[in-house]
């Protein structure tokens, strides 16, 4: 016979408090009994969960609200944002920007850090890694922040999840891993660090474009190209990290097929930035020679610009579509995703009429239906996934979440 199992006292608790303390962070100030009518919980239930966490230094009252009733006024509760602090940092191959946010992830200061080329003076790229370390906590000291918590960090590569460890799948500079080691010798703080696109995803599944949907597919377009897997609410992996890395999927179109050790064979080849600047000087669109993410993101948006006066935008937009929905439909067709998000700086750049043109030719492609958006996180998308996962790992902590 299975015996029935109940809450004890102290599991009943903390799931309460847990309950009241994300309230309190997704909406803000509440009063006793807005708690009791969001949680359902009983007054004195509430009244007892408030003194805890008051007690703990989590909830404080921040002010009254004037009541349509006799007596005085209801106190206002809220999160204690400064409980805790974490920072995000997003770092490329010539440098990183980083934040410092308080427990709601509100920004408090940011840096920007260019990084050049130590070439294969090791002790260079330990010097490089020593001075952004040095940059996050003056940065930290600038916003009056004692401690970090903890350290969301998002890099291009593949991350291990059974190790956390970065594998290069290009030529990153030795520099990121003596970052990496650098921050995770600073007492007291925890390090995450995650793949620059799943922390995309991330930012455009909590509050960008795929909010309210458990499966999509974010396809990241800058200066290459990857691809974030949310499928039933969960960030997919894989084994070794490499879910997503769509950089190296072969597709018709390419000269070459790619290699473990190099993507241009791959997607990477019609769709990286290098491609799309290509193919709009070929459509007679200016774009720089540089065929670096930014200049990529200029020639969509000179296309753009060009529609409706007899320039060649609407052609090169097609054919950009094109070549996304040939890497897109071996994407719907194995995994049926629903949503496809265009995010980085080409995503970005074209908008909803570059969505719609690529949904267009994916309905063409594949039998699977798919609906296509415009990434909405915008150009800081990497930077609000860190952060958004650093206070997940904080609320961890101190919420007691599983």
């Amino acid at each position: 016979m299975t015996t029935a199992r109940t809450a004890t006292p102290s599991t009943a608790r903390a799931i309460n408090d847990r309950l009241a303390l994300n309230l309190l962070l997704d909406q803000g100030p509440l009063t006793a009994t807005e708690l009791r009518d969001l949680t359902g919980l009983s007054r004195p239930t509430v009244a007892d969960l408030l003194d805890r966490l008051g007690r703990s230094g989590l909830v404080a009252v921040v002010g009254e609200r004037g009541e349509q009733r006799r007596g005085p006024n209801a106190r206002l509760y809220a999160l204690v944002a400064s409980r805790a602090h974490l920072a995000a940092f997003d770092v490329r191959s010539g440098g990183v920007s980083l934040v410092v946010a308080d427990l709601a992830g509100r920004t408090l200061a940011a840096a920007d850090l260019v990084v050049e080329d130590p070439g294969a003076d090791a002790a260079a790229h330990r010097a490089a890694a020593d001075r952004i370390v040095r940059t996050l906590l003056d940065t930290a000291r600038r916003a009056e922040v004692p401690h970090l918590h903890t350290v969301a960090v998002g890099a291009p590569g593949l991350v291990d999840p059974a190790t956390g460890r970065l594998q290069s799948t290009g030529e990153l500079p030795a520099w990121h891993a003596e970052l990496l080691a650098a921050l995770r010798e600073l007492p007291g703080t925890e390090v995450i660090l995650e793949n620059e696109v799943n922390l995309a995803g991330r930012a455009e599944y909590r509050t960008g474009a795929a909010r309210g949907r458990d499966d999509f597919v974010l396809v990241w377009l800058g200066h290459s190209v990857g691809a974030a897997v949310v499928l039933d609410g969960k960030l997919r992996r894989g084994v070794g990290g490499g879910a997503g890395e769509i950089c190296f999927l072969p597709v018709p179109g390419t000269t070459a097929l790619p290699t473990a050790a190099g993507c241009e064979g791959g997607f990477h080849g019609l769709v990286g930035s290098a491609a799309v600047c290509a193919l709009a000087r070929a459509h007679g669109l200016p774009a720089d020679p540089a065929d670096d993410a930014s200049a990529a993101e200029a020639a969509v948006r000179a296309a753009l610009d060009a529609l409706g006066d007899g320039r060649p935008g609407g052609p090169f937009l097609d054919e950009l579509a094109e070549r996304i929905a040939l890497g897109t439909s071996a994407i719907c067709v194995v995994l049926d995703p629903g949503c496809v998000v265009l995010g980085g700086e080409v995503g970005r750049a074209g908008g909803a009429e570059l969505a719609s043109r690529v949904e267009r030719r994916l309905a063409g492609l594949s039998p699977v239906r798919t609906e296509v958006r415009a990434g909405e996180a915008g150009g800081g998308a990497i930077l609000g996934g860190a952060v958004l996962t650093a206070g997940d790992a904080v609320r961890r902590d101190l919420f007691g979440e599983p």
